[in-house]
């Protein structure tokens, strides 16, 4: 029953995607591209995108952490780190270069797959590619001596 579930929650995320224009990639670049504003061509629509799902993370947060577990797990996984180190800095600055240059991020890229955009499958791609750079480049670091915050986690 948990993974029915699972499913049914991700196709109404990806409707949603849909639904929002969060999985056009034109939609997406004339929201971020604030330079645009004088011009007349800034797509602000997505602003209220993003406030509501903003609203229905904070409700949903408050509320399922005031359970004693999750409904499919033992405990939650909540993260303890509080330090910012490169890595919390490099990471979203990638992330967003990224989103910024193709329109895309993760999930509705996925979405757009279902649509055989060839934007997509590149962007895909490239996000495959990068996730197993990036841990290629971790495993070396920790060969390495240096402590990760993974590392941490485990000690």
């Amino acid at each position: 029953m948990p993974v029915l579930l699972q499913f049914a929650i991700g196709l109404i995320f990806g409707f949603g995607l849909l639904l929002s224009g969060m999985s056009n990639p034109v939609k997406v670049l004339g929201f971020l591209d604030l330079g645009g504003i004088a011009a007349g061509t800034w797509d602000p629509s997505l602003a209220f995108v993003m406030a509501g799902a903003v609203a229905i993370t904070f409700v949903g947060f408050n509320f399922v952490l005031k359970r004693s577990q999750p409904l499919f797990a033992e405990k939650f996984h909540v993260p303890t780190i509080a330090e910012i180190d490169r890595r919390i800095i490099l990471g979203p600055a990638i992330f967003g270069v990224g989103w910024g240059l193709a329109g895309f991020c993760p999930g509705p890229a996925l979405t757009a797959l279902g649509f055989g955009s060839k934007s997509a499958v590149l962007f895909v791609a490239a996000m495959l590619a990068g996730m197993v750079l990036a841990h290629w480049i971790v495993g070396r670091a920790s060969l390495s001596g240096i402590v990760t915050p993974a590392d941490r986690l485990e000690a």
